[in-house]
This record gives C-alpha cells, sequence and structure tokens, in this order.
C-alpha cells in the first residue's frame, strides 16, 4: 500500500506539473556535461527543486533529453547573460587606458570568457574580500594573475578561477528497457554460514560477535538486492530469486550446490564472493557469472563467462592519467612514492603516460622517503609560487601520507597545491576531512553517493521501509549490481550485448563494460573532490 500511494503521489505531481507547463514552465534539451546541480545551478534554484519538476530525472541525465524548467528562472538566466557580455564590452571600452599597461594582454575574447571568470576590481577590494565573495585564495589568484605581485589596482581585470571543461568523453548511456511479460531466473551464491550456528537466539548472536565482517557484507548485499528483485517485480518482471548459501571459504559446499542445483537453469547467477569460488562455477555453467566484489586475484580470470563488476586498480591509475592529461594546463607535477617496488612501477608508467600526452609536462618530480618519511623541505625545494603544483601520492602508507597533508597544509600564501591520488583506501579515513579539503584532496573512486538524487532516495526510502535502517555500502551495490544486471535481461536481449550498448549510473554506482575484450570488466569510476566546505562534488 505505500509503495502504492508513492506511485500515485509520483503520477499526480507529473500531472500537476505538465498542466502547468502551458503557463509557466518550457523543456530544456540536456546537453554533454550536464548534471542535475549544474541546470539548478546555472537557473538559481536548488537541485532538490528542480529534481522534483522532473520525478523521473536522474542526477547524471541522458544527453539530448528534455527535462522541465521554470520559464522565469529561465529568462532571468539569458538576461544575466546578456547584461554580462554587455558588462564586458564596457569594461574593455573604460578601464585598459587606466591601467598602465598591466593588463594590456588580457584577451576578453569569448574564448577567454569561456574560460575563466573574470572581475574588474573596484575601490575597496581587497584579497580578503575577493576570498571571501569567490572563495579563493590570494595564492590561486596570483597564478591566474601574476601581475598582482604588484598589489590590486583599481579598474584591474582579474582572472577569478577557470570554468570546468564540460566533459568531451562520448559518454553513451544504456536505455533501460523491459520486454513485455518477460520471466527471469536468478541464483545468487553468498557465504551465511548458516549451517554452523544452530537456531537458539544465544547461537545467532555470535554469528555477528564472532564473523561479523563477513556475514554483514553477506546479509546486507542479499537485502540490497532484494530490493533491486521487488523493484523489477513492481515494474512487470517476473523473477524466480533463489539464494544458495555456499557456507565457508575452501569447502565442497559450492561444488555440492553445483551438483545438486542445476544452476544452468538460471538466466544468471550472481556470486559468489571468493575468486577461486566463481572460477569453479564459471567453469561449469553456461550462463553468466557475476562477480560482485574486488578481488586482487580478478585479474586471472579467464573465463568468458565472468563479469566482473569492480575494476582493476590499474583502470584507477589510467582514470587519473587521463584527467590529469584533459585538465592539466602548465606547471609542476610531484609524485609521491613509498619506495616500495609496487608504488615506483605504478609512478613510472603514470609518468610515461603523461609525457606522452599533448599537453607537454615539462617538469615531473619524484619525491621518496628518506628514514620513512618525507621532509617538508623536500617538498619547498619543487614546489613553485604562481603556479600549478599538483601532488600525486602513490602509497597508502600512512606515515607518509599524513607527512604529504600535514606539509602541504602549511605553505607560503602564493604556493598552491592540489593534492590527487588514485587509491584512496582506510588511511585518508583516519586525517582530518579539514586538511584535505584545505588542499582539494581528489582521488578515483568506484562510488559517489548523491543523497539529493531521486534514485537515492526512492532506494533509501524502500529499504528502511522494509529493513527498518539505513542501506550500508555492500547494500547499496547489492542492489546496483542486481538491479543493472537483471534490468539489463529484461530486455529480452544477450547481457553481453546489453553491456556493449551503453554505461549506466544506478544509486551510487556507474557501471561501463564497453571497453572490454574477453572478460567483461566494468570500468565505471568517478573523479571525486573534497570542496572547502567539506562537501564532495563529482568532478567526472
Amino acid at each position: 500500500m505505500k509503495h502504492l500511494k508513492f506511485f500515485v503521489f509520483l503520477c499526480i505531481l507529473s500531472f500537476t506539473v505538465s498542466c502547468g507547463q502551458q503557463n509557466r514552465y518550457i523543456q530544456y534539451k540536456v546537453k554533454k556535461g550536464d548534471s542535475a546541480s549544474k541546470i539548478a545551478e546555472k537557473l538559481d534554484m536548488s537541485t532538490r527543486d528542480l529534481i522534483r519538476l522532473n520525478p523521473g530525472m536522474d542526477t547524471l541525465p541522458k544527453v539530448n533529453s528534455y527535462i522541465v524548467v521554470p520559464q522565469k528562472k529561465w529568462d532571468l538566466l539569458n538576461k544575466r547573460i546578456r547584461e554580462n557580455k554587455e558588462n564586458l564590452s564596457q569594461v574593455t571600452i573604460d578601464s585598459i587606458n587606466d591601467l598602465d599597461g598591466l593588463n594590456t594582454q588580457l584577451d576578453l575574447t569569448d574564448e577567454f570568457r569561456s574560460k575563466y571568470v573574470i572581475y574588474e576590481v573596484k575601490k575597496g577590494d581587497t584579497f580578503y574580500s575577493l576570498g571571501k565573495t569567490f572563495d579563493v585564495t590570494r595564492g590561486e589568484l596570483l597564478l591566474l594573475n601574476p601581475e598582482l605581485k604588484e598589489g590590486l589596482k583599481l579598474g584591474m581585470i582579474l582572472k577569478i578561477k577557470e570554468i570546468p571543461l564540460e566533459v568531451t568523453i562520448d559518454e553513451v548511456y544504456y536505455d533501460d528497457y523491459i520486454k513485455r511479460n518477460k520471466d527471469l531466473k536468478v541464483a545468487l551464491l553468498l557465504p551465511f554460514r548458516a549451517a554452523r550456528y544452530s537456531n537458539d537466539s544465544t547461537r545467532l548472536k555470535e554469528i555477528f560477535a564472532n564473523n561479523s565482517a563477513l556475514v554483514n557484507i553477506a546479509t546486507d548485499f542479499y537485502l540490497g538486492a532484494e530490493i533491486a528483485v521487488d523493484s523489477l517485480r513492481r515494474k512487470g518482471v517476473k523473477i524466480d530469486f533463489n539464494v544458495f548459501d555456499t557456507g565457508d571459504r575452501r569447502t565442497n559446499e559450492i561444488n555440492r550446490i553445483i551438483s545438486n542445483k542445476n544452476l544452468n537453469s538460471n538466466d544468471v547467477i550472481i556470486g559468489p564472493l571468493y575468486s577461486e569460488e566463481v572460477q569453479t562455477v564459471a567453469s561449469n555453467v553456461n550462463i553468466p557469472v557475476i562477480f560482485p566484489v574486488y578481488s586482487k586475484n580478478q585479474s586471472d580470470f579467464n573465463a568468458s563467462n565472468i563479469i566482473k563488476t569492480s575494476p582493476d586498480k590499474k583502470v584507477f591509475r589510467e582514470e587519473l592519467e587521463n584527467y590529469i592529461k584533459e585538465n592539466f594546463t602548465g606547471g609542476n607535477i610531484i609524485m609521491v612514492s613509498d619506495g616500495k617496488s609496487e608504488s615506483i612501477q605504478a609512478i613510472k608508467n603514470m609518468r610515461y603516460s603523461l609525457q606522452q600526452a599533448d599537453t607537454i609536462v615539462k617538469n615531473i618530480y619524484t619525491l621518496t622517503p628518506s628514514n620513512g618519511y618525507i621532509a617538508k623541505s623536500k617538498f619547498l625545494n619543487v614546489l613553485k609560487p604562481n603556479t600549478k603544483n599538483w601532488i600525486i601520492i602513490a602509497t597508502d602508507d600512512m606515515v607518509i601520507v599524513s607527512d604529504v597533508v600535514n606539509s602541504l597544509i602549511s605553505l607560503p600564501k602564493e604556493t598552491t597545491v592540489k593534492l590527487f591520488t588514485f587509491d584512496k583506501g582506510d588511511v585518508y579515513d583516519k586525517i582530518d576531512n579539514s586538511k584535505l579539503a584545505k588542499i582539494g584532496f581528489t582521488y578515483v573512486s568506484d562510488d559517489f553517493v548523491d543523497e539529493t538524487s531521486l534514485a537515492s532516495r526512492v532506494f533509501r526510502k524502500q529499504y528502511l521501509n522494509k529493513n527498518n535502517a539505513l542501506p550500508s555500502f555492500y547494500a547499496t551495490k547489492g542492489f546496483d549490481i542486481t538491479y543493472d544486471i537483471l534490468i539489463r535481461l529484461a530486455s529480452g536481449n544477450d547481457l553481453k550485448s546489453t553491456l556493449k550498448e551503453g554505461m549506466s549510473a544506478r544509486v551510487e554506482t556507474k557501471f561501463d563494460y564497453r571497453n572490454s575484450e574477453f572478460t567483461s570488466e566494468n570500468k565505471g569510476l568517478f573523479i571525486v573532490q573534497y570542496n572547502k566546505d567539506l562537501s564532495l562534488s563529482r568532478l567526472k
């Protein structure tokens, strides 16, 4: 009944919006790089209000799709654009003669304005007031405006900050489609280890006391998968959902299931959680087998019917390399190693890749620890004032990471830095977020939480109603993986062919299998940045 009420509410809201469009709303065509938050920011409205007008809208709406926006907001946006153009033209005419030649090289063409936020210095402006107004530091202003070494001058035209580039990658999204009267049979294999425990309450408590990590992962994943199955059933997909307990690791339970349960009668198998068991299952069936977690052994998988839902670690590094190639416009890159072979090799690979880029990176430095730590003086020797300094950490060593962060948060104002890593481990959870935010900590992630998105809000509500608790990380993974695989199968097409049709974004996970070869591998990742207000932004 609750779900029915929610559906009726959405229908009423959609009808109300459509009726109001005659006088108060217009259609907006989504462009490349648009997200719900970006569109809302342009229109000077909250993301929540925009999504309310478009109940079916995701945080990453499809390119060339249409959404509803308030006409008044749209008209105000166009008015601001016209006024800005007129003001910029006036600034060019009136102010250059008063600048003593300081800004004669400043190009105020349309191309220039598309790259930077610009501002004309007014009476009373200070570095402090500009920093408060535009959320920039003195060092960042000096980086873009070297002439500021001589101080602020009335009428000076400043570059305030770079305008983020629109994503130019061809992000083709899979179009969810459900074939009428489609039936699916699904097997979920997880290590609940139920056989080890009796049914009395004391023994049941011991499951979580002695094996809490594994049991919680299996249980939460199942609960999330169950929400996905329920959601698709409400959409008309008939699903026969069978759950199997694979028991303890390296026992004969997985072989018993293979022998007695006719797994080939299913359309897909999700699980098991252990890499060796996945390979055993895949070699005994001819249907897709979904590996739902990450394992360092997954690069050894050689069965074509295995689908890896978690990207390999080298894909994280490659994603960061691509981001730097697309966004680095000059300056210094400093790579930090822990001196171990794996870290050194990762830096060698990244250095080679960046040096082959179209944007030539002239200065690449490598720092390694002495006596187990990296002294601040080492950074001061290579960091340059009034230029970009991007630091890449290729280690999760707690001491080294702490040394780097503490060294970078107390630099001279003229020296700006930004910290990157392609492997954000638990070590960063132990560091004060305000420190990470101060240096614009940016990392590669296989999940990103946008709690304002419709998909996220609906999932949390459904999970809370059914389980009286908010979903954990593994519960959300269970939902995302199960929903993504089953809705592709619900199209009636071969699963492998749907994986090649386009990427998808569910509650917190992106799935992109398009560049896979023999074994299907998810390469969907996010670039995430800490903001100064301690919030997180998705950069890509």
